[in-house]
């Protein structure tokens, strides 16, 4: 009998810790998603601004990837990169209880703006 009662408090904690490290796995991935989403809208509104010289439309904006902020910045090019304008796009979003951003930029020249 005390080597049943043993087996399954082992069994037991053994259940629990595989819970915690699934909730663990779960919440990375979530964090992991919402980061790829921030990529993918900031790569985007890049790749509009080279293709079109605008950026995407807030609604499709919001229509491909709701819960999410865009901020687009432009400065002129210092330096070797004077004569240019760096544009700068910032994503956020939340992913469970963690805030996501992520920057990308870009320096354009100033025809194709």
């Amino acid at each position: 009998m005390t080597e049943l009662m043993v087996s399954l408090v082992v069994l037991g904690m053994l259940l629990i810790a595989f819970t915690i490290s699934l909730d663990g796995f779960r919440r990375l991935n979530h964090y992991q998603l919402v980061k790829q989403h921030c990529i993918s809208a900031a790569q985007a509104t890049l790749d509009s601004i080279a293709a079109t010289g605008a950026a995407i439309d807030e609604n499709d904006l919001k229509r491909l990837w709701p819960n999410m902020t865009i901020q687009i910045d432009e400065a002129e090019g210092t330096g070797r990169w004077n004569g240019l304008k760096l544009v700068t796009v910032t994503a956020r979003s939340q992913s469970l209880s963690k805030k996501t951003e992520v920057r990308l930029s870009r320096y354009f020249s100033k025809q194709e703006q």
